[in-house]
């Protein structure tokens, strides 16, 4: 690592109209900026700002020495699948000191579909 050893996390959300469907994202991003302590952010990819290049080019400035992407979908669509590895080939491009990694969609994980097999059976219990 370099002397900053900033490993910085970009939450990546599809984006829309209403600015209330981002709060749950912001909520999200304050809940890992308390756990973490580190560079934590939100990108969109479209009708919200900051979008994925102004995101990392932020954090490339803030002197983080590597990025993980976190797509913030619940599958695998097109905009995962071919969106997604468009613009952050693009982000290597401009960023090319500064590892970029691009994990899987949240949903995609075990552990997330488990956390919401959780909340479906607290929700039936009411």
């Amino acid at each position: 690592m370099s002397k900053s050893g900033k490993h910085g996390i970009i939450l990546f959300g599809h984006g829309a109209r209403d600015p209330r469907w981002g709060e749950p994202f912001e909520r999200l991003a304050a809940k890992l900026r308390v756990l973490r302590g580190e560079p934590v952010s939100l990108a969109f990819l479209e009708l919200m700002s900051p979008d994925l290049p102004a995101a990392v080019a932020r954090q490339a400035a803030g002197a983080c020495d590597a990025i993980t992407i976190v797509p913030v979908f619940f599958g695998q669509g097109g905009h995962v699948r071919r969106d997604l590895p468009e613009i952050v080939d693009k982000c290597r491009a401009a960023h090319p000191n500064i590892p970029i990694s691009c994990a899987i969609a949240v949903g995609e994980d075990d552990a997330v579909l488990d956390a919401v097999v959780e909340y479906c059976l607290r929700q039936s219990d009411q």
